[in-house]
């Protein structure tokens, strides 16, 4: 018998809720590496005059080709390390999932291991990086989201993975809210 036939599955919006959050987590992470970046090879003050909706050109004059490349390397393995890590451990999820009491399991509804978590980010988080492809990618990850039984969007039916709404409430939510967000 399946062991997730009477699981409660996470929907679109607590996922997409706990996706921002997340977002948020590694972009402070990015920052910092960004700063040191910055002061490490000298130009502090040019990094500093950048300012958000500043064209490419901007940032590529700041920084180089070379530097441009190291941070969307960082960035990358790091949104690997942090979601394949935090997903295959204890938690299940990352913190804004653990906020949001939503835990990504396996089809029998336990942990998943580590490989199975980085199968998941690359078949979704890193295709999103991917011109063109990134962003067929996310409309159709948001489709199966909607539209199959168990809620999964595209990398979690690649990986075998469901993300589960937990039995109690999470640090932020409350179970009223949680099932607004169904």
């Amino acid at each position: 018998m399946n062991m997730l036939s009477h699981a409660r599955y996470a929907g679109f919006w607590l996922r997409a809720v706990a996706a921002l959050v997340d977002l948020m987590v590694l972009g402070v992470v990015l920052a910092v590496f960004v700063s040191f970046l910055a002061v490490a090879n000298g130009i502090s003050l040019a990094f500093l005059e950048l300012h958000p909706g500043e064209p490419p050109s901007a940032i590529f004059a700041a920084f180089g080709t070379s530097g441009v490349y190291q941070i969307l390397f960082f960035f990358l393995v790091s949104s690997w390390i942090y979601f394949a890590v935090m997903e295959s451990s204890v938690w299940q999820g990352t913190v804004g999932k653990k906020l949001l009491a939503i835990h990504v399991a396996n089809l029998e509804g336990t942990r998943v291991t580590f490989m199975r978590a980085s199968g998941r980010f690359f078949g979704g988080r890193l295709l999103l990086h991917v011109p063109y492809v990134g962003g067929l990618n996310f409309t159709v990850d948001c489709v199966c989201a909607a539209v199959t039984s168990r809620k999964q969007a595209l990398h979690d039916l690649m990986a075998g993975c469901a993300v589960l709404r937990n039995k109690k409430s999470g640090f932020l939510i409350s179970s009223a809210t949680s099932e607004f967000f169904r």
